[in-house]
């Protein structure tokens, strides 16, 4: 089974999940990248019939737009029911790293802002310990050298990254060779750096559920009840 059939398969079981828990009142958090893009075109293709759906990027937006459903807002919902989205690693405690397609930001504030973060993926994404991709960080564009700086004395090695603006307007350095051995005070320090916006690491809010898929099935991997 190639990847990109794994990533579609984790996207079917987390529209199968979803489906049978949906409501006229539901209202959906979606994601960015190309897992994500697998669940968007499952929604394209179905009636489903839900108050809404709120997006993490112009990307997801644009893609959304075949599915007929409400694009909402944040600031015009209480709270997402569900929000799915694909990681770029993950972990055996379901902590991630994610922000390789740089809406890092806006992810991480819906998925503060679900009930249930539903995250998809293919089992190569997996490390025993993270650190195996790039952690990105959005920064103020005045502050990216200072910051660069800051995450060099942590032993990193900060990428900035070319020709690419966040939704935010901002920019993205992208930190190898992090020692993520406590994920959480990683993400928390860098939080604290003046400047930041926000950072890939997923520590302080994990993944409820994580849909493994591989080449025998894909496995549920929860932290909380369906």
């Amino acid at each position: 089974m190639d990847k990109d059939l794994k990533k579609r398969k984790a996207a079917e079981r987390a529209y199968e999940i979803i489906e049978k828990k949906i409501s006229k009142e539901t209202v959906l958090g979606i994601g960015t990248g190309s897992t994500t893009n697998h669940f968007i075109d499952i929604l394209n293709k179905e009636d489903l019939d839900i108050y809404g759906i709120v997006s993490s990027s112009k990307e997801s937006t644009s893609r959304l737009e075949k599915s007929g459903l409400n694009i909402l807002h944040l600031n015009d919902v209480y709270h997402l029911d569900y929000y799915v989205d694909g990681a770029d690693e993950f972990n055996d405690t379901n902590e991630l790293i994610k922000g390789g397609g740089g809406a890092l930001t806006r992810e991480k504030i819906l998925a503060n802002s679900s009930n249930c973060f539903i995250c998809i993926v293919d089992d190569a994404k997996f490390s025993k310990v993270l650190g195996n991709f790039p952690v990105a960080i959005e920064v103020i564009e005045l502050a990216r050298s200072a910051i660069s700086r800051q995450i060099m004395k942590l032993g990193g090695k900060p990428v900035y990254r070319e020709n690419f603006l966040t939704d935010n307007g901002n920019q993205i350095i992208d930190v190898h060779n992090m020692d993520l051995k406590i994920p959480l005070e990683v993400e928390e320090y860098i939080n604290s750096i003046p400047g930041v916006v926000e950072n890939g690491i997923f520590s302080r809010k994990k993944a409820d559920i994580i849909l493994k898929s591989s080449e025998s099935g894909v496995e549920n991997i929860n932290l909380v009840d369906l």
